[in-house]
């Protein structure tokens, strides 16, 4: 194995946006396709699991030895941009908030949304992460993918994936997400998107704890319902669990105060469950990974 891409026993707290998780037995963060690729080969040789993190945010990692390997894909950021077609190709580990700022300079529309998203293009694409009915979805043409019990690569079209609120295809088969190609409508007034981007972003930092370490929102939307109107209606809002806290500013946010254990927030996570169970008969599903934990993902 190339010593130079693989660590062992990596302290995860620190690729999460909450800063909690476990220590990986190896770990890798790969610069390009050829070594994404090499490492999910490595893993499979010898019998490794093998995990996919993006940016970390959504993500809950037990603290607790995650056996196998832990890949990266922030360092995955190739990201091109055709202003007069519209066509965008980036890979897995281009930020949101950079692709979003990429198209308004670009004069494309469409992407203004994501600028206060946390997450990876590839790690969105998995979640269909989005904002109220936006998502990335809409905008996909197709996605490059390894398949990872055979190692060749795929591109899939956008009609092959089954994409639903927070849910894609890409959750239940065996194939990792490397790169994706995307339409926005081009020709858009350069100011006027750069302007919105910006406001959405302002909106985001004022009405969700930005600025503290948070996953982004814990728990989808159940249908006709508010995570968050459900969670302040049970008098959550501030409820503490040592050092995990559900957030004043917005109660859909866990925020890790200063020195939360991932044991704080899976318990935090599951009276919030309980409480809106017993008083709405309404289980609220998170919308957060969890790795290390004995929880059906």
């Amino acid at each position: 194995m190339k010593k130079t891409i693989l660590s062992e026993s990596c302290n995860l707290s620190n690729y999460t946006t909450i800063k909690v998780g476990g220590i990986a037995e190896y770990f890798a963060e790969p610069v390009s396709i050829e070594e994404f690729s090499y490492l999910i080969k490595w893993a499979n040789l010898n019998k490794q699991r093998c995990q996919i993190i993006g940016a970390g945010s959504n993500l809950l990692i037990n603290n607790i030895f995650i056996k196998g390997l832990v890949l990266c894909t922030k360092k995955l950021k190739s990201l091109k941009i055709e202003p007069y077609s519209g066509i965008v190709e980036a890979e897995a580990g281009v930020m949101l908030p950079t692709l979003s700022n990429s198209l308004a300079k670009n004069g494309l529309q469409g992407g203004e949304w994501a600028v206060g998203i946390p997450g990876t293009l590839g790690g969105a694409i998995y979640m269909n992460a989005g904002t109220g009915n936006l998502s990335l979805a809409k905008n996909l043409i197709s996605v490059k993918v390894i398949n990872n019990k055979t190692h060749e690569q795929l591109e899939i079209e956008k009609k092959d994936i089954n994409f639903e609120y927070r849910f894609s295809s890409f959750q239940k088969n065996d194939l990792t997400i490397i790169s994706a190609r995307l339409h926005f409508e081009p020709n858009g007034n350069l100011e006027q998107l750069i302007q919105t981007t910006k406001n959405n972003l302002k909106l985001k930092t004022e009405t969700q704890p930005y600025h503290q370490p948070s996953f982004g929102s814990v728990f989808k939307n159940p249908e006709n319902h508010y995570a968050a109107k459900l969670i302040d209606e049970m008098g959550l809002k501030g409820f503490k669990i040592g050092g995990a806290e559900i957030s004043t500013i917005h109660s859909n946010f866990i925020i890790n105060t200063s020195s939360a254990s991932s044991k704080d927030i899976f318990e935090l996570i599951t009276v919030i469950q309980q409480k809106v169970l017993q008083n709405k008969g309404i289980y609220l599903q998170p919308e957060v990974r969890m790795i290390g934990f004995d929880y059906p993902n």
